[in-house]
């Protein structure tokens, strides 16, 4: 048996104005002749008289050019300067005074019922009047859902119409809600810009094609979660790589009798690390899907001999180093009570663990690699609009502001007032502002060569993840039951196609 798995494997003037023109059938200065007087001949009249007096014959008179075009021209200007006045100054600034220009919402009136799920009202209010001072017209009405049976319920709520606009859901299942689902928007779509700005695992798992099916509010998975006051008086580092995990936890062990070593079927006063079961051990299935994502694993088509080689090295902790075993509580609640020294979990167990236990001196750091690895895990949830819902424009444009960098931040603070941090950002230009926090620190490190499959622990979805994680514990009990690795991996193999059959996935073959 092999201590550590195997490793191998985008301007004109106008005219001058003209004299007044007289008519010709009027004299200038005279009144018309009567016809006595017309009878008796008058003198003739001088040759300045004639000149002075009598009008020029009609056809003689030219009209300028000028006298017609000069109205075009000045109507011209005129149109003009109110084409220049309205789309320059006067629609630029009811666009700004609504908040966004080209917005459907800037003439109907909207309403978004927006399902969120781990977010408290309380979080999300001031982050949504913000939005709603811009525009008006806009009503988000915004519930926070129970996570018991929250995928059924969602989306038998979808099916009946009646179900919400916006909805939250996990990054593993657009396999389940792919006839549900409202891709962005071109426009919207284009200005996420998820290839660029968020990490390369959401680009695997939203975009299906050129549509994007949903946008992360943060990113989570998988840290070493470490007692640091127990490995600072053991003097021990934290381990970075499997091996050195495994020596780490063979030496920070304490056994009931602390004369003795730690060995199976020796009671533990204080564990060395939680692995090597299933039952007790929270989180298992994504500690599975590490080492064997880590190992090279196709999960999709299962290879059985790296398969093997990183459930061996899972289950040796509890059969062959004894660091830990069944009869310890849950993971989380023995970490929080310092009858472990290490465990992994995502970072909302830090919550849990803060809460059981406040004085308790512990950090993170990103997972341990094989050799010539780097290779972590993701499970986070995202948001999504319904193709149901008879606003999707609007729902779209709303989740873009959501994701917008000020927003996140605002989002993040808001959920630091009522607990120790909010979700890690998902956006590779906020991990800057989290680098060095000592918890969060190392889910934004990892975030960029981060990978996920259908083993993510605690999504409730009573569907895929749930289906596969239950093959993988009874598979990893057989084997501590004392299977052979290999006869106990025949009805997992089994399971994974069956499961990947139902969701019109790839199949794994048979083995």
């Amino acid at each position: 048996m092999p201590d550590v798995f195997d490793s191998n494997k985008k301007e004109t003037s106008p005219p001058a104005p003209e004299g007044k023109i007289v008519p010709p059938w009027v004299s200038a200065g005279k009144e018309l002749a009567s016809p006595a007087e017309e009878a008796s001949p008058a003198p003739a009249p001088s040759s300045a008289e004639i000149s002075a007096e009598q009008p020029k014959p009609a056809a003689m008179i030219k009209e300028s050019p000028f006298k017609k075009i000069f109205p075009l021209v000045i109507l011209l200007l005129i149109g003009t300067g109110l084409f220049f006045l309205v789309t320059k100054i006067v629609l630029p600034w009811l666009k700004e005074k609504q908040g966004q220009s080209g917005s459907s919402q800037e003439t109907e009136t909207v309403n978004l019922k927006y399902w969120g799920l781990w977010e408290a009202e309380s979080i999300m209010k001031p982050i949504i009047e913000e939005y709603q001072k811009k525009f008006p017209n806009v009503v988000i009405d915004y519930s926070q859902q129970s996570y018991k049976d929250y995928r059924e319920r969602l989306q038998s709520a979808l099916a009946r119409g009646d179900g919400p606009d916006i909805f939250r859901f996990h990054n593993t299942w657009v396999v389940m809600l792919n006839k549900e689902l409202a891709p962005a928007p071109a426009e919207t779509a284009s200005a996420l810009n998820l290839e660029e700005n968020y990490y390369s695992v959401a680009n695997r798992d939203l975009i299906n094609g050129s549509q994007v099916l949903g946008v992360p509010l943060g990113i989570d998975g998988l840290a070493l979660f470490y007692n640091s006051q127990l490995l600072k008086e053991a003097g021990k580092a934290y381990p970075t790589t499997w091996e050195e995990v495994q020596r780490t936890a063979v030496d920070l062990c304490v056994a009931e009798t602390e004369d003795q070593a730690c060995q199976p079927g020796e009671k533990i006063k204080t564990a060395g690390v939680a692995l090597g079961a299933a039952n007790n051990v929270d989180h298992f299935s994504d500690i599975i899907g590490l080492m064997m994502l880590q190992n090279g694993v196709d999960l999709a088509q299962p290879t059985a001999a790296l398969m093997e080689d990183a459930l061996e090295f899972y289950t040796l902790f509890t059969k062959r180093y004894g660091v830990w075993d069944e009869t310890l509580p849950n993971s989380t609640y023995a970490f929080a009570t310092e009858k472990v020294a290490m465990i992994f979990a995502p970072s909302w167990r830090a919550h849990e663990i803060a809460q059981i236990n406040p004085e308790l001196e512990f950090k993170t750091t990103a997972v341990p690699q094989l050799p010539g690895t780097k290779v972590s895990w993701a499970s986070y949830w995202v948001e999504g609009v319904s193709n149901k819902s008879d606003q999707v424009q609007a729902a779209w444009e709303f989740l873009e502001y959501l994701s917008n960098p000020e927003v996140l931040t605002k989002l993040y603070t808001q959920a630091s007032q009522v607990r120790d941090f909010g979700e890690p950002y998902p956006r590779k230009d906020l991990a800057e502002h989290l680098k060095d926090d000592p918890i969060v620190g190392a889910f934004v490190e990892q975030a960029p060569y981060a990978q996920s499959w259908y083993l993510c622990s605690a999504t409730h979805d009573n569907g895929i993840n749930d289906k596969m994680i239950k093959y993988f514990e009874d598979g990893l009990n057989s084997i501590l039951a004392g299977e052979s690795i290999s006869q106990a991996l025949v009805p997992v193999v089994q399971g994974i196609n069956q499961v990947l059959s139902q969701y019109v996935l790839a199949t794994a073959p048979s083995q």
